[in-house]
């Protein structure tokens, strides 16, 4: 896939670009909320934990899917509403969320110990199956 430059950077340096696509609290929390909860709706992105206000939702969701991150596609049952998917460069973002989760884990007072000790076990297999549930885009949520 060719390598895609969205606008001007302030630097040609790869963690800048990194940072200023993904750089900010909430899209990260979005695309956890993708690829651990299965979110998918405007409506499941609000009932997230910490509390996104709606212009911020918005204004993420349309950086993701400007970025090629997430797709928005009809809803099938509806087609008013939207539906976001991760596409493979969101779900290319899998491992360094779990180094995320697993480096605030080792230094800090966290939850879920759940997930943290599923990651901590077994990363590859924990990573496969975000890959498989994300593979079939009418999968069930996990």
């Amino acid at each position: 896939m060719p390598k895609k430059r969205r606008g001007k950077r302030r630097s040609g340096c790869p963690l800048n670009a990194s940072v200023e696509m993904l750089g900010d609290r909430w899209s990260l929390l979005i695309i956890r909320d993708m690829m651990l909860r299965g979110a998918k709706s405007y409506k499941e992105f609000l009932e997230c934990y910490e509390g996104i206000a709606t212009n911020i939702l918005a204004d993420r969701l349309r950086k993701l899917v400007a970025y090629g991150i997430v797709t928005a596609e009809p809803d099938p049952s509806d087609g008013r509403k939207l539906n976001y998917l991760l596409t493979e460069k969101g779900i290319d973002l899998a491992p360094v969320l779990t180094e995320m989760v697993l480096w605030a884990a080792e230094h800090e007072d966290t939850g879920n110990q759940a997930l943290v000790r599923q990651m901590r076990e077994n990363k590859e297999q924990f990573l496969a199956g975000v890959r498989k549930r994300w593979a079939n885009r009418n999968s069930p949520r996990p």
